[in-house]
């Protein structure tokens, strides 16, 4: 006996590839329950059929030969849990350009061997040609990006160099608070948000808060102007303008008493060179990407309540910016 192999069945003999192409385009933006109940399926066999329609979305793009490449890490799970998402900005695949998009997500946690297993899936030819690594202040990746790829000039995130930065100003809020007592406490309690956000995001009433209490007190007063005025540090095109803003930004801590403050400087200067590169025009490459790719892949893990099945969603992730077949 023989059966025929038709061109137009999916993998289960039981649906057409236009079928699980179909289910695969709603999956994309429905949870599989609602899907599932649309279409009257089994939620394994939605599923299965998504699985196999991200699968041939990975086989058509193929393995990317990037140029630059940045790198990040998610939990997945609680308990410190991680797993390694490398993203290309842009990857040619021949017949398109793809922007913005993941190319790689594994490892068992942060290490530097588990970096290394990307390297080692991309190839030693692939891994020559990167000439940017896009990341943030994490040892292992720079140590295994100096090692595999030691051709690739390294690049600091602006957003993880930032975080840092804010979390230095939370800390000297804490201290103000614990500080103060009675009515001069008033000020600082509650008012988190609106001092460690962008001022633009503010509301009127936000705006109004943050006035207060920069009125009512002097070190916040001069710990929020430092923050705002340190982001000028990405705008400069050539690297001594830069360190020039940057040692006048550090003297400008003198006398002020801001500890947090101080040790965050120190971090700039033992990272200098990650974070001065950008001031070269062949580095210019969207710094945002990262930490957005970042924040859709939550996206992806609320809207499924936490996925169990890690293959399904490392496809979840690495397809998530292609395009619908």
């Amino acid at each position: 006996m023989k059966r025929e192999q038709l061109d137009f069945l999916a993998d289960n003999p039981f649906y057409t590839k236009r079928f699980a192409w179909f289910v695969g385009r709603r999956c994309r933006s429905s949870t599989i329950k609602d899907v599932a109940e649309e279409l009257h399926l089994d939620w394994q066999t939605v599923k299965e059929l998504d699985k196999h329609y991200m699968a041939v979305q990975l086989e058509r793009i193929g393995i990317p030969g990037p140029k630059a490449i940045g790198i990040d890490e998610i939990s997945i799970r609680k308990g410190h849990t991680y797993r390694i998402v490398v993203s290309d900005p842009v990857s040619s695949t021949g017949q398109a350009l793809i922007r913005h998009r993941p190319i790689w997500f594994g490892g068992e946690d942060r290490s530097e061997a588990s970096m290394n297993q990307f390297y080692d899936w991309l190839g030693e030819k692939k891994t020559r040609g990167i000439r940017l690594a896009v990341m943030d202040m994490w040892k292992p990746f720079h140590n295994a990006t100096i090692k595999r790829a030691p051709q690739a000039a390294i690049l600091y995130d602006k957003f993880h160099v930032m975080r840092h930065l804010n979390d230095a100003l939370d800390k000297v809020r804490r201290a103000e608070y614990a500080r103060l007592s009675g009515k001069e406490r008033r000020y600082i309690k509650g008012q988190k948000y609106v001092l460690l956000s962008n001022h633009e995001n503010l509301t009127l009433d936000g705006r109004k808060s943050l006035k207060t209490l920069l009125a009512a007190n002097k070190r916040l007063h001069i710990a929020y102007v430092l923050k705002e005025s340190f982001g000028q540090l990405w705008s400069y095109q050539r690297e001594g303008w830069a360190r020039r803003f940057f040692d006048n930004w550090k003297a400008s801590l003198k006398w002020q008493r801001l500890k947090p403050y101080e040790k965050f400087a120190e971090m700039i200067e033992r990272h200098w060179d990650g974070i001065a590169a950008y001031c070269n025009p062949e580095n210019k490459v969207s710094l945002g990407f990262v930490e957005g790719l970042n924040n859709k892949i939550r996206v992806i893990q609320r809207r499924a309540y936490g996925l169990r099945d890690e293959e399904y969603l490392r496809l979840k992730v690495l397809t998530c910016m292609l395009p619908k077949i």
